[in-house]
This record gives C-alpha cells, sequence and structure tokens, in this order.
C-alpha cells in the first residue's frame, strides 16, 4: 500500500475508535429538561417561572425550567408525594426539584422519597431555621431549605375598621358585631383559612399551644377541644366562607368582607400590584397565627439531580434571596437573614414590617402543630364546625 492510501487507512480507523466517544460527548451536551414542581398558590409557579428560570438558564446553556404547579394549601403537597410514591420501582423519577409543605417533609423523608441533598449545596451552611431541621415533630436535617418563611395575619380595611381586633377574643366579638364583614377559606383553598384555625385553637382549646407545637402527642388532647369548635361553629354562621386564599384577598379588594386571615407575601404582592386599596393593612393578632416555609427538596431518584442542587444552590443565594424573596416576592428569607440583609436597602427591609413588627413575629408568630396534632384539628374541624 503506497503511503498516502496507508494514511487515509489509518485515518479512517482512528475515526471510527473515536465515534464512540464523538457520540458520547454529542450526549453530554443534549439539552436537560430542569423539571421544577411546586405545591401553593399561582404566585409560587410564577416565582419558579418569571423569575428564577430565567436567571438559571441563563447562566447554565442547555438547560430549560419546567415549572408546573400542584395547587395550594398540603392539597398539593400530597399530590406530588402520591406522584413520587407511584414512580418509586422506576430507575429515575421525572421531578427534579419540589417545593412542598412541612407537613408533607416529614413523611417524604420517611418513606425515601427525598435525598439528602443540603451538604452538597454551598448555601445549605447559610441555613440556620430550626425549621429546616424539625417540620412539624419530623427530623428533616440534611433533606430541605427553606424557599422562605411565611407568616399569616388578619387584612383589614383601615378606613371602615378604625381599631381592630387584637386579639382571637376580640374579633370573636367584632363579627358577631358586623356579620357578614369577615371572611375567611375553612381548611380548604389554601392555608390562610388552615392558619386562622389553628390560631383559634391555641387561643381558645383549653390546650397549651406550646405542647401541640412541640408534643409531645396524646390523642386524649383532642376532647379538650370540643368547646372551642363549639364556638367555631357559632362564629362561622356570622362569617363568609371564601374561595380560597387568593379569595379572602379578592373579597376584600372588592369591599365584599372587610377583614380575613391572609398570608403576608401575597398581601404585599397584591398591594404592589394595585390589587388591594391602601386603606388594607395587617394585624396579627393574639395570642398568636402560625406561619411556615416551604421547602425545597430534591426526589431521591431525580433524573437530574446534579442541575437540580445547582438550581437550589442558586435559589438560595444570598443576591436571590434578597432580589427574588424579599423584594419581588414580599416573603421573609429562607435562609439566615444576616446573609441577606446586606444585599439590600433599608426601605426594601423595612417593607416587610410596615404592619407585623419583628416584635410581633417574635411573640405571637407560631409554628403549626406536630403532625399528629395537625390532623386531629383538621379532622376535627371537618366532623365538628363543617
Amino acid at each position: 500500500m503506497k503511503p498516502f492510501n496507508r494514511l487515509i487507512a489509518a485515518s479512517a480507523a482512528l475515526s471510527l475508535t473515536m465515534l464512540p466517544v464523538i457520540v458520547q460527548d454529542a450526549a453530554a451536551q443534549q439539552k436537560v429538561t430542569l423539571t421544577v414542581i411546586t405545591a401553593g398558590d399561582q404566585n409560587m409557579v410564577d416565582y419558579v417561572k418569571d423569575y428564577l428560570a430565567p436567571i438559571f438558564e441563563k447562566s447554565n446553556p442547555g438547560v430549560t425550567v419546567k415549572s408546573v404547579g400542584t395547587g395550594p394549601g398540603d392539597a398539593g403537597s400530597q399530590k406530588i408525594m402520591e406522584k413520587l410514591v407511584a414512580e418509586k420501582d422506576q430507575a429515575s423519577w421525572d421531578i427534579d426539584v419540589a417545593v412542598i409543605h412541612q407537613k408533607a417533609a416529614g413523611e417524604m423523608v420517611k418513606d425515601g422519597l427525598l435525598a439528602p441533598y443540603v451538604k452538597d449545596v454551598a448555601t445549605g451552611k447559610l441555613v440556620t431555621s430550626a425549621a429546616a431541621k424539625n417540620a412539624l415533630g419530623a427530623d428533616v436535617t440534611g433533606y430541605v431549605i427553606p424557599m422562605f418563611a411565611s407568616q399569616t395575619a388578619i387584612a383589614y380595611n383601615s378606613e371602615l375598621v378604625k381599631t381592630p381586633p387584637a386579639t382571637y377574643g376580640e374579633l370573636e366579638t367584632w363579627a358577631q358585631a358586623n356579620p357578614k364583614k369577615f371572611g375567611y377559606n375553612g381548611i380548604k383553598g389554601g392555608m390562610s383559612g388552615v392558619s386562622f384555625v389553628v390560631g383559634w385553637i391555641y387561643a381558645n382549646g383549653g390546650t397549651d399551644a406550646e405542647r401541640l407545637m412541640k408534643g409531645p402527642y396524646d390523642k386524649a388532647i383532642e376532647a379538650s377541644w370540643d368547646p372551642a369548635l363549639a364556638k367555631l361553629k357559632e362564629f362561622n354562621k356570622s362569617v363568609v366562607i371564601t374561595p380560597g386564599n387568593a379569595g379572602t384577598l379578592d373579597m376584600l379588594n372588592r369591599g365584599e368582607i372587610v377583614m380575613g386571615p391572609v398570608w403576608v407575601d401575597m398581601f404585599y404582592t397584591w398591594k404592589a400590584d394595585g390589587k388591594l386599596p391602601p386603606s388594607v393593612k395587617l394585624k396579627l393578632i393574639g395570642p398568636g397565627m402560625p406561619g411556615q416555609p416551604m421547602y425545597y427538596v430534591v426526589p431521591a431518584k431525580a433524573a437530574n439531580s446534579d442541575a437540580a442542587k445547582k438550581f437550589i444552590e442558586l435559589a438560595t443565594s444570598p443576591a436571590v434571596q434578597a432580589e427574588g424573596i424579599v423584594k419581588k416576592f414580599n416573603w421573609y428569607p429562607g435562609i439566615d437573614a444576616n446573609a441577606v440583609k446586606p444585599q439590600l436597602d433599608e426601605a426594601s427591609w423595612n417593607k416587610l414590617f410596615v404592619d407585623v413588627t419583628p416584635e410581633d413575629l417574635a411573640t405571637k408568630g407560631k409554628s403549626f402543630p406536630i403532625k399528629p396534632y395537625f390532623d386531629d384539628i383538621q379532622e376535627a374541624y371537618e366532623k365538628k364546625v363543617n
């Protein structure tokens, strides 16, 4: 064979030898769809779709973020859990990142549905909240990072209510004197109503709220709530049951009610968007109302777990927490606030505390009960109040 022909043959052989590598490299560069499933209201989906996704996609070429919502309240988290359970025997799962409520987190850790990813992301070191370790009595250490912290409070139209009730007892009296002017969504359609009911039990239930929040659990305690539930059933005759979290805000905006429990973040977002009149303000009533975080989690068999961790690391960075969580969506930070505050101007930081002060949060911001009591309260409401 002539030298030139031998060179051609050698080149051809080398090309064939390298073909698997070339194919492998091409496969590695294929586009990735990162599926982010979130429970909660539409603002949760919008936050991922309109704010986080464009930032992440810009810094990670070839990755497309797909944002899907499963609906408000614990029911939204339940749908995510049910999907993972249905896929449990598959080699990989098609949810890469999920945003879930506290109640579901403990169950999902116990059932082996989540990966202990926190040690793999740099921002895990910035998580100081007790809620990152304990979710309604369940140990979730290493499995969750709070997306944000939020709080419920009573929204009221200050033009029509000059002196808002300061406690549940005062609110009960006010509602009787002003029938159909207070509204909440019961325990369906969103957690603002659930929070109101839990706060009612804390105030009237005959059981120390600390016992309900921290345990230990005793089924017999449920009987002590009967008088409070009877009062709540009577209270409901004077109020409006709204369609949900957004429904309460919408009825406040249209003047159909003048007072109701809301999430602080949704309240400020609606005000910023001009959906609530300036006269609507907030009051965190005593002895207190629950708030909660939402958690970023990575399913145990996420198809794109490396990209999922990078996404959460971005989402929980101080810069994104400052700009996205605090400034754009009016949540309290999910990571240590001391890491976020330097990223914010004073006006943006103070905006969160116009009506609900840090002192209010410290004294009247409660957690939800441990899961068994939480379940019992909701079941008791269905049986004895509805």
